[in-house]
């Protein structure tokens, strides 16, 4: 497995599982698959209700704990962020079984987020997270908490994929040493990704699928991914896309795909910021 070094020195896979809106039953079995295949970064989050399935799989895999990279994510807290933050960080290493994770994410710009990121420094500080970060930030908010406090966050994770490539936004972020990390990276299909001529003309001049074609094209250009499957198949297929490379042609091709906006949500829209923000985790 490729690795991306962190700004603080950590290593992180450059290729990991997610498991977002994985079903809380289906979720240890699915993972127990994943890690089988080979996977050792494993992506969560306190929202989507399944991280006591993510930590049992990882007990019943016998795989060391040192060879595993575990992230999670804060939900939006209110002020005073201080109880509200660690009472969530711990609820979330509690249903994990862990003593510690790898990385700590703050899932959305929202709520008391300079209150949040001062405990989460505190977290690192503390050995409690290994390293943390960021999701969903735009350039303007990412700089601001970086000039305003001490940690830079390790890891931005958003939106990216073939039709929304945020080439400049990862440039900014190389420059203030952020690792950018894809959500979404085969933009849950849609536009026809999978059925894409561009993609599967390239993908046949290598004999590989698609979905490979799209992660080689992410980790070619710095960007961790962390595709999601329930399907053993699926999770073999996209964990093999480390014997082949796209051509500086290819790359340039997938570059024309790229339309600069968003196939989800603007984190910008008034009413989703609203939206997200009033959500609360029971």
């Amino acid at each position: 497995m490729q690795n991306v070094t962190l700004n603080n020195g950590v290593e992180m896979p450059a290729l990991g599982f997610g498991v977002y809106q994985i079903p809380p039953e289906q979720t240890e079995q699915t993972v127990s698959e994943a890690l089988a295949a080979g996977y050792r970064l494993l992506d969560t989050a306190a929202s989507y209700g399944n991280e006591e399935a993510v930590g049992r799989a990882i007990r019943n895999s016998g795989i060391p704990r040192e060879e595993l990279f575990v992230t999670t994510k804060l939900w939006v807290q209110d002020a005073p962020a201080q109880d509200n933050t660690l009472r969530a960080f711990e609820a979330s290493l509690n249903k994990l079984g862990l003593d510690h994770v790898d990385l700590y994410l703050m899932h959305q710009p929202y709520g008391d987020v300079y209150g949040q990121w001062r405990v989460m420094e505190a977290l690192q500080h503390e050995g409690l997270a290994k390293a943390v970060g960021v999701a969903n930030f735009y350039p303007d908010r990412l700089v601001d908490l970086i000039v305003n406090n001490e940690i830079t966050p390790a890891v931005n994770q958003i939106e990216t994929h073939p039709f929304f490539q945020r080439g400049e936004y990862q440039e900014l972020m190389r420059e203030h040493g952020v690792q950018i990390q894809s959500w979404g990276g085969f933009a849950e299909g849609k536009n026809g990704l999978f059925t894409n001529p561009v993609l599967s003309e390239i993908g046949a001049e290598h004999g590989k699928s698609v979905a490979q074609v799209v992660l080689r094209w992410l980790i070619q250009r710095g960007v961790v991914a962390i595709p999601k499957s329930v399907r053993a198949d699926r999770m073999a297929e996209n964990i093999d896309v480390f014997d082949f490379a796209l051509t500086d042609e290819q790359m340039a091709r997938i570059a024309t795909l790229d339309t600069g906006s968003t196939l989800f949500f603007d984190h910008h829209d008034p009413e989703i910021v609203s939206w997200l923000a009033k959500r609360r985790l029971t």
